[in-house]
C-alpha cells in the first residue's frame, strides 16, 4: 500500500486500520505492507501504477484521482463540501457509489474506503491572511488540479502547481510561501517547522480514498473480494471517527506547542466563497454536467441557484 502522507495523519490511520482488518479477517494469512511518505512515487503516479496492476493499493488525495476520472471533481469544487457531515453524506451515499463506479471505468482502480481529513486550510510563512486580497505577493503551492488552480486565480493569485512530495522542501527553501491542507496533514507533515500562519477557510474538504487495482481485485476469490470490501467499509467508519476525535486537539497543539497563529477569514468567509464558487460553471462538462452538481447539493439540502 502506497501512502502519500507521512505516518501520523488520516491517511496512515485509515490505511493501518484497513491492514489490521485484512489481517484479522484472513486469520493472518494476508498482510498489507505500508509505504508512507510517497516512497512508491507521487500520488498521481500511484494511480497509474495501480491501473496497470503494478501496485495493489494506494491512499491519496481525491484531487489526484480527478485527472484520471474527471467526474470525481464534483467533490473538489470549492464550497460544495463544508463539513464532515457533508463529506459523509456524499461519499457514503448514491453519489459516492456512482463516482466509485466511474473510477473503475475511467482509471482501472476501485475505491475501497474513504479517509476524511477535514477542511483544507491555508498556511503561509509571511503574514496573516484574512481576505483574498491579502494573498497578493504570496506564492502558494497547489496540487496539479485545474479546479484548485482556478480557485486561487479567482482570489487574484497564480498558484504554483507542484507534486506533494516536493512541497515541504519548497516551503523550507522559500520557493513557495504557502500551501493548503487540513490541520491533521499540516501536523503530520510537520509544516509548523516552515509555516507560521493558518487561515481557517474551508474551500475544499480533503477526502483521501483508498484505491485498489481493479485487475488485482478481479484476481481475488469471491470470498476474498468480500473481505476486502468489508474491511474498506469498516476503515471508512474508523476514519470518520478519527477526524472527529482528533482535529480539535491537533489545532490546539499547532497553536500552543508549535506557535502557529490561526486567523479567521474576514466577514464569515463571504468574499472567499463568492469568488471561488464563481468557477463552478467552467467545470460542469468535466464533472458530467450541471445536474451532477445540482444532485450533490440537493443531497446536502441545498440548491444550485
Amino acid at each position: 500500500m502506497a501512502l502519500g502522507d507521512a505516518q501520523g495523519g488520516t491517511q496512515y490511520a485509515m490505511g493501518e486500520k484497513f491492514a489490521e482488518l485484512i489481517h484479522e479477517k484472513t486469520d493472518g494469512q494476508v498482510t498489507v505492507d505500508m509505504f508512507p511518505n510517497g516512497q512508491l512515487g507521487s500520488e498521481q503516479d500511484t494511480v497509474s501504477s495501480a491501473s496497470m496492476g503494478l501496485l495493489d493499493l494506494s491512499v491519496l488525495a481525491i484531487n489526484n484521482i480527478t485527472p484520471f476520472s474527471p467526474t470525481v471533481g464534483v467533490l473538489t469544487l470549492p464550497y460544495v463540501i463544508t463539513s464532515p457531515e457533508d463529506a459523509k453524506t456524499l461519499t457514503q451515499g448514491e453519489i459516492g457509489q456512482q463516482l466509485a463506479e466511474n473510477t473503475i471505468r475511467d482509471a482501472g482502480v476501485r475505491v475501497l474506503s474513504w479517509a476524511y481529513s477535514g477542511c483544507r486550510v491555508l498556511s503561509n510563512s509571511s503574514k496573516p491572511v484574512a481576505t483574498p486580497d491579502d494573498l497578493k505577493g504570496l506564492t502558494i503551492r497547489v496540487p496539479r488540479n485545474e479546479i484548485m488552480i482556478a480557485s486561487y486565480q479567482e482570489w487574484g493569485v497564480n498558484p504554483l502547481p507542484m507534486a506533494w512530495s516536493e512541497t515541504f522542501t519548497a516551503l523550507q527553501q522559500g520557493v513557495v510561501d504557502g500551501q493548503d491542507n487540513p490541520y491533521i496533514t499540516i501536523n503530520a507533515m510537520k509544516f509548523y517547522e516552515v509555516q507560521d500562519y493558518i487561515t481557517d477557510i474551508c474551500y475544499v474538504f480533503s477526502l483521501e480514498p483508498l484505491i485498489m487495482s481493479e485487475s488485482k481485485f478481479q484476481s481475488l476469490s469471491p470470498d476474498m473480494q468480500e473481505i476486502v470490501l468489508e474491511a474498506g467499509r469498516e476503515a471508512t467508519t474508523h476514519s470518520y471517527d478519527y477526524l472527529l476525535e482528533s482535529e480539535e486537539s491537533i489545532k490546539q497543539a499547532l497553536v500552543e506547542e508549535h506557535g502557529m497563529q490561526i486567523i479567521e477569514p474576514a466577514n464569515g468567509e463571504s468574499e472567499w466563497i463568492e469568488r471561488a464558487s464563481s468557477i463552478w460553471p467552467r467545470f460542469y462538462d468535466s464533472i458530467g454536467g450541471e445536474e451532477r452538481l445540482a444532485e450533490a447539493l440537493q443531497a446536502l439540502g441545498r440548491d444550485l441557484n
